[in-house]
């Protein structure tokens, strides 16, 4: 492959379609004779199902079908796939049947119980409510530091003290040792609160079925798990199964598996011979949906005299909720274990993670997937090493960066750091924050009643996802090139980036590309998005199929040109001979295939592998004010600065980095799912459930601090997660800057204006 040039800032193409009204989402598409479903849902965190009577609701005129549990018994495989971990022992972990629909009894609050297909959306909630269901009450667990505890009730009864899984990276007796040797050992307990994804479209799907092959639209991040899914519980062939996504309004990372309404719809579509839509409303997307988080986490690190970490240990419960979603083992254990250490040159160090069942909603990945709770917790860890050995932080975060010398850097975890030069990018993010300027703002602050405080972050994220991506182009009959891909934009502006990719390696003109993703039919295979993957994976695929094209048309071109294959060069997107002005562009040297027959010229398939992960990383810092006498936190400063590698849209890149920013400041000061003793959900709407607002996120400069991958042709490392990842740490670091002064020594997700009022009347209490 030739040299990858220079990124530009062009603006998304998606956009005009999407503010005229002209996006289709599945909502959009209509079908005649399309029927609309409703999921029945536990009200109650723990039950046994006493009794179910549907009869009242399948009478209802326009019903035309009910489905329980017990309907689905034998007709489709009630069972949604789940991961698994190797425990310490070498035993793998728990994997209790998670059945589509409830069977005899429920374990959270939105567990799927019985599901109504009707003429009318209208008709089908009016059957859902004669749908009489009893329930005996179980006691219920919820609380992630409970769980564990003896005693506790059991959510699964073939699952002893609720532990799904007990598993471990490095060397605990090592690391031990090292902690017993140090010259100061550092203690930290935190919590990383749960919370909720709420894209701004919700989940839904419609299938149809022909009589022998399903479609199946849905809005998630990739069609091949959808299509593999349906064939396994369906027990149908993958080949007669067809999936499509259209626009997707939102995914972060909660659209990226398989949920039990797909199941249920596809499976009442072939028994009705007709299109059925489910469509999620708020409240119950805001229960079922895959949360995000939920771990208690207790940390030690070793410290020798010259202030540098010798030792580090951490270890973690997470909370599953009542079953092991598709990709929720992972989450805690070894997502995030892939920046386990972060920036840091740490080489002896045990991570232990105990994962446990509650009665609430399964957790999976939520942007970021793991690394933004590890980086929260190790970030939350160097600010109290620095407080507890009365050191800077930023000093003692230098002293324990890795130095752009030992890369490439084997990491505890078995990651292999390719690039990187942290202390330049904390540099520019000190001198673009106008650290040293902050005395004379906190003081404005205290004259105007406020506690000024400011927080940093340096995280590091690791690129997730299968390494390897494939890109097809057909230059179509109408003249137009069609790119296809096996990623999923859910907003990002995929459409446009891929084009700058295909334009910039091909000559191809902006205004001939038509972009394809989203349909098992047309496209062979695919890894889907997530994990900050699309662009480095499939711009790496789009380049390798770009050149393949341009290497597959060398001899039109030079029967064209009428010229010695020596005699041609490529240059500014066309074949070219050599020290004259003839030349002949793609598009051309399509037209004459199509015009000769010669198709095997017009269609070409590439699969690439990247050889290895890339690693973003960068410094956040932030500012905060804190009204003591309410408890108010507010963010008035913020600035990141960023190292992706080379950037190939530097616009979409900050875009990306604003808005994991705004999910990370929501998460630390406001987002938290809160359930009762007796599992009920007590925060299922946004009268409940906190939001961030627009006036509740500053502006944000972005800068770019890059030092282009190794790990990949075109440098980059990544960019959709990483604001995320930054920004929680960022945030309650500079939080707890603001209050320390009054007494306050400690501070936990979310800080709630209640919250801090009570960390700052406790420590004034005390202090009296």
């Amino acid at each position: 492959m030739s040299q990858f040039a220079t990124s530009q800032a062009v603006r998304r193409v998606e956009d005009e379609r999407f503010v005229t009204g002209r996006g289709r989402y599945v909502e959009d598409i209509v079908l005649p004779g399309m029927l609309r479903a409703v999921v029945l849902r536990a009200p109650v965190g723990h039950a046994d199902v006493a009794a179910l009577d549907a009869t009242e609701a399948r009478a209802l005129p326009g019903v035309h079908l009910v489905l329980t549990g017990a309907d689905l018994d034998g007709a489709i495989e009630n069972d949604i796939a789940a991961s698994q971990l190797p425990n310490r022992d070498g035993s793998m972990s728990a994997r209790p049947v998670r059945p589509i629909l409830a069977m005899g009894r429920v374990r959270y609050v939105g567990e799927p119980v019985a599901m109504v297909v009707a003429d009318t959306l209208a008709i089908a909630k009016d059957a859902a409510e004669l749908i009489e269901v009893e329930y005996d009450a179980r006691d219920a667990v919820v609380a992630t530091e409970r769980a564990l505890e003896p005693g506790q009730p059991l959510v699964h009864d073939d699952v002893p003290g609720n532990l799904c899984y007990d598993w471990g990276l490095g060397d605990e007796a090592a690391t031990e040792a090292a902690l017993a040797a140090a010259a100061h050992c550092v203690e930290l307990e935190l919590v990383n609160n749960r919370v909720v994804a709420n894209p701004m479209e919700t989940r839904g799907g419609l299938a149809i079925w022909d009589g022998g092959r399903l479609t199946m639209h849905y809005n998630g991040q990739g069609v091949w798990d959808m299509k593999s899914g349906l064939a396994d519980v369906l027990k149908m062939a993958p080949e007669d199964i067809h999936v499509l996504t259209p626009d997707v309004g939102g995914g972060f990372g909660m659209k990226a598996f398989n949920y039990p309404e797909h199941f249920l719809i596809a499976h009442a579509a072939r028994l009705l011979g007709r299109p059925v839509k489910w469509i999620g409303e708020r409240t119950e997307s805001i229960m079922a949906d895959a949360m995000g988080r939920d771990h208690v986490t207790r940390m030690v690190a070793g410290i020798n005299g010259a202030m540098r970490i010798v030792a580090l240990k951490i270890e973690v419960v997470s909370n599953l909720g009542a079953y092991v979603s598709p990709f929720g083992a992972f989450m805690a254990s070894e997502l995030a274990s892939r920046v386990l250490t972060g920036v840091y040159d740490i080489q002896t160090a045990w991570y232990g993670v105990k994962g446990c069942f509650t009665n609430t909603a399964p957790v999976d990945a939520y942007r970021g997937a793991g690394r933004p709770e590890a980086q929260y917790q190790l970030e939350r860890l160097m600010d109290q090493c620095a407080r507890a050995l009365g050191v800077d932080g930023l000093e003692f975060r230098r002293l324990n960066f890795i130095a752009p010398a030992q890369f490439p850097y084997a990491t505890v975890a078995g990651e292999t750091y390719d690039v990187g030069d942290f202390e330049r990018v904390m540099k520019a993010a000190v001198d673009k924050a106008d650290w040293h300027g902050f005395a004379a703002r906190k003081a404005d602050s205290a004259a105007r009643g406020k506690l000024r405080g400011r927080g940093l972050c340096y995280y590091i994220e690791s690129i997730l996802g299968e390494q390897d991506e494939h890109a097809e182009l057909l230059f179509a009959d109408d003249g137009m090139v069609e790119l296809l891909v096996g990623t999923q934009s859910a907003g990002q502006g995929h459409e446009t980036v891929f084009a700058q990719f295909l334009h910039e390696r091909s000559g191809i003109p902006f205004d001939r590309i038509r972009f394809v993703q989203g349909d098992s039919d047309r496209i062979a295979y695919g890894g889907g998005t997530g994990g900050s993957r699309s662009v480095t994976m499939q711009g790496t695929a789009v380049l390798g199929v770009a050149d393949d094209v341009i290497q597959k048309m060398r001899p039109l071109a030079e029967e064209e040109l009428e010229v010695a294959p020596g005699d041609l060069e490529w240059a500014d997107g066309a074949w070219r001979v050599a020290g004259t002005d003839r030349s002949v562009d793609l598009l051309a040297l399509a037209d004459k295939a199509r015009r000769q027959g010669r198709v095997e010229f017009l269609h070409q398939r590439t699969k690439t592998t990247v050889p290895g992960r890339s690693f973003p990383n960068g410094c956040h810092i932030a500012e905060v004010e804190v009204d003591a006498e309410t408890g108010h936190t507010a963010v008035v400063g913020y600035c990141v600065v960023d190292d992706f590698g080379r950037l190939m849209n530097p616009m979409l890149a900050e875009g990306q980095v604003h808005g994991g920013v705004a999910q990370g400041i929501g998460q630390a000061l406001c987002e938290h799912v809160v359930y009762d003793s007796d599992g009920q959900l007590l925060s299922a709407s946004f009268m409940d459930y906190a939001m961030p607002r627009a006036g509740d996120i500053p502006w944000m400069p972005f800068h770019h601090e890059g030092t282009p991958s190794t790990a990949n042709e075109i440098g980059m490392k990544g960019c959709g997660e990483a604001g995320t990842v930054g920004a929680c740490a960022a945030v309650v670091n500079g939080l707890l800057d603001a209050v320390w002064d009054q007494g306050v020594r400690h501070v936990d997700m979310p800080a709630t204006p209640l919250r801090v009022w009570s960390w700052l009347d406790a420590a004034k209490a005390q202090a009296a």
